[in-house]
């Protein structure tokens, strides 16, 4: 049978990458989750997603970050269409094509991207008129970082990352983000991190009031000082060659690095767009990284364009 929906035209949702300006990593919940305070910002590193009626469940990829995004059931995309597919009532099958801005396993959260982003385009591809508050509920569902990149801008994440608040930011940052080879298994640096703490007992995390003053600053020379990232060290024992490109960033005048997420791009927060240009090209120009990404942020979270012109 033909589905009442099989003529829709497609819908295209620009989606952002994010960084986490503070991640403070407290302890392992009994849900097997670590407790967290984390302050989101979303920037300008993006994947389009392009949401279709077709004739069976599919996903397709594309791009400069393509390689190692599954394309079966593990994709998060694809799970998020099925989750709104049974909130509407069954539409039908769609076809998902994603081009890729954002590193795969790159602490990024290019997966949770895509899911924010697909979440967005099937509520408009069946007229659903979801609030973006139900969005964000559907989209903890299927990962921590999904209800922040429905939304962008800067935020406080708790529990596992997905209970949101807003934060007042003032200005827009400029970044260098430092690609390499290989990615990091999230898990598996969390496990790292633990391994590394001992049997110590670790606190309940609490946000950090400087960094929250420095955000409504607006000036990058006060945010500098306050970000941090309880996961870098482990990102570093896995990957040693990370502290490598932490150090050459900060000899080639970045104002801070740390690691982006669980890992492994490397972030580096610079005075502006000047100089966001003299690092890339001295970090590319050193060997010391194969690829680097000029962004700004905060940016707005998964939303509609025209869809692309192949």
């Amino acid at each position: 049978m033909t589905s009442a929906h099989s003529d829709l035209p497609p819908v295209t949702v620009r989606v952002p990458g994010k960084l986490n300006l503070e991640l403070l990593v407290g302890p392992l919940r009994a849900d097997g989750f670590h407790a967290l305070s984390t302050v989101y910002q979303a920037v300008s590193v993006h994947d389009d997603v392009t949401v279709a009626p077709a004739d069976e469940w599919g996903v397709s990829v594309y791009g400069d970050h393509a390689e190692g995004v599954p394309l079966d059931e593990d994709n998060l995309a694809l799970r998020a269409a099925r989750l709104v597919a049974g909130l509407a009532g069954d539409p039908g099958p769609v076809h998902i094509s994603i081009r890729k801005g954002i590193p795969v396993a790159g602490g990024m959260a290019g997966g949770s991207a895509d899911a924010a982003a697909t979440l967005v385009a099937c509520d408009h591809l069946w007229d659903l008129g979801m609030s973006r508050e139900g969005l964000e509920r559907v989209g903890a569902e299927l990962g921590s970082d999904v209800p922040f990149l429905i939304s962008g801008g800067t935020a406080m994440g708790s529990g596992r990352g997905e209970l949101l608040a807003p934060v007042l930011a003032r200005g827009s940052y400029h970044w260098v983000f430092a690609l390499g080879p290989g990615g990091l298994s999230t898990p598996s640096v969390y496990a790292e991190c633990d391994r590394l703490r001992g049997s110590s007992p670790v606190p309940d995390p609490v946000p950090n009031a400087e960094l929250m003053s420095a955000l409504r600053s607006g000036d990058p020379h006060i945010l500098a000082p306050h970000l941090v990232n309880d996961l870098q060290d482990a990102a570093v024992s896995l990957m040693p060659r990370l502290g490598d490109v932490l150090e050459a960033g900060m000899e080639y005048g970045a104002l801070a690095g740390l690691v982006s997420g669980s890992g492994p791009t490397v972030a580096f927060l610079v005075e502006e767009v000047e100089a966001g240009i003299d690092l890339a090209v001295a970090l590319t120009a050193s060997g010391v990284v194969t690829d680097v990404r000029r962004a700004t942020g905060p940016v707005h979270g998964a939303h509609l364009i025209p869809a692309p012109v192949d």
